[in-house]
């Protein structure tokens, strides 16, 4: 896989040589067991992959590219880069200023945009409405895009089964950057809704079937629709792609759910199927599959505590702290600073971004065994800081530097 060029404070000499030991010990990537950092009177397991995906990489190479090669110039990015506070930060401090929030709220007016202004497309990608707008005031918008290979392939996915006469159902947030410009892209080619969970799906199925009123689904789902989407007519042939960064086990259990309920209602077969309903499985992104396995196999470790370190308003990082607190308890914090002492940590709540001070959440009893996972957008430098505030609360055997030699 390619090496990008990113800023070395994001890098971190521990993780590295654990990534790479593993990487040569199992190049298949088949092996989805944790990593053991065995320090004594701590024991801390690391997930077998966390941290920055190639499409994160790639958007960070070339925001930085961007701003050696454009000195002197304004440079602006759409939104934020990704979901992650340090490096947006660190963009932020290099002069770049940012033309939306997250949730597509307009910070800087568009208007004040001319022709020899830089504009960047986060990673997330963009609405064709905004991209259209920017080559209309001469912006050079590709030469700066940084979305993600594995968004765009959603986006190309979507366009064939267009093609062929289907309709798209976009499993994603309905505010979330990405699920906004899939949806722009889909709903350019065909017929495209938005829902956001297994409850909206099975609700969506109640229209195809004919069990809800078909006048009622547009105040149910307003605002999730293309313009002109006729719910009797749109349903009968459709496919289901998704916001990248969902659970990938939700995103398939809901594809599978609205394929039994086509199925079932047209009478179909497992070869017939295909004239109502579209396979796209190929679209679900391997990063975000290999992330949530590998906390899927973390979590089958006997351990006291989960910790998952990224961006609060991350959608994967919250996904693999959805997936820990089912088991154990679990605290999710965007940097080793939310650690404040031995008994007390700054916790951020998955689901309403509360953020709440927790207290005693070491355990007492020796060793102490700690599960430790990051989302895509989590620089390794911000893992090793946590790893090594935690060992400084035990009178370990050994240290950071001797766990570091152990994996060269």
């Amino acid at each position: 896989m390619k090496q990008f060029a990113i800023p070395n404070i994001y890098r971190s000499r521990l993780i590295s040589a654990i990534k790479n030991k593993r990487k040569l010990e199992d190049k298949l990537k088949k092996d989805f067991t944790p990593t053991l950092l065995d320090f004594g009177v701590l024991k801390i397991y690391l997930a077998r992959h966390f941290g920055f995906c190639y499409g994160v990489e790639n958007a960070i190479e070339i925001a930085f590219r961007t701003i050696e090669e454009n000195p002197g110039k304004r440079i602006f990015l759409l939104s934020e880069m990704i979901h992650n506070p340090q490096v947006n930060a660190d963009l932020k401090d290099n002069g770049i200023e940012f033309l939306q929030d997250t949730y597509g709220r307009q910070l800087i007016p568009f208007e004040e945009l001319n022709a020899d202004d830089v504009v960047i497309i986060p990673a997330f990608g963009t609405t064709l409405q905004i991209q259209d707008m920017l080559q209309s005031k001469g912006i050079e918008t590709e030469k700066y895009n940084t979305t993600c290979p594995f968004v765009e392939k959603v986006w190309n996915r979507s366009a064939q089964i267009a093609d062929k006469g289907y309709s798209i159902v976009v499993h994603g947030k309905p505010k979330h950057e990405e699920t906004r410009a899939t949806f722009s892209h889909a709903s350019s080619k065909t017929a495209t809704i938005v829902i956001n969970d297994m409850q909206e799906a099975i609700e969506l199925a109640k229209y195809i079937t004919g069990e809800k009123n078909a006048d009622d689904f547009y105040q149910e789902f307003k605002g999730r629709y293309s313009e002109s989407f006729d719910i009797k007519k749109d349903l009968v042939r459709f496919g289901v792609v998704n916001q990248t960064t969902q659970l990938a086990t939700d995103t398939q259990a809901i594809a599978d759910y609205l394929k039994q309920v086509v199925k079932k209602y047209y009478n179909l077969t497992d070869a017939t199927v295909q004239e109502h309903f579209a396979d796209t499985r190929d679209t679900l992104c391997y990063a975000t599959n290999d992330n949530q396995t590998s906390v899927s196999a973390l979590l089958q470790t006997d351990a006291d505590l989960a910790i998952v370190v990224g961006g609060y308003n991350s959608s994967n990082t919250s996904h693999l702290v959805e997936l820990c607190d089912k088991k154990l308890p679990t605290y999710f914090i965007n940097s080793a600073e939310k650690i404040i002492a031995p008994d007390e940590i700054i916790n951020c709540n998955w689901q309403t971004k509360e953020v709440t001070v927790v207290q005693n959440f070491l355990p007492a009893q020796k060793p102490a065994r700690i599960l430790i996972t990051s989302g895509a957008s989590c620089p390794d430098a911000l893992v090793e800081d946590v790893i090594e505030k935690l060992v400084g609360f035990y009178a370990s055997e050994n240290d950071i530097e001797e766990m570091l030699g152990s994996f060269l």
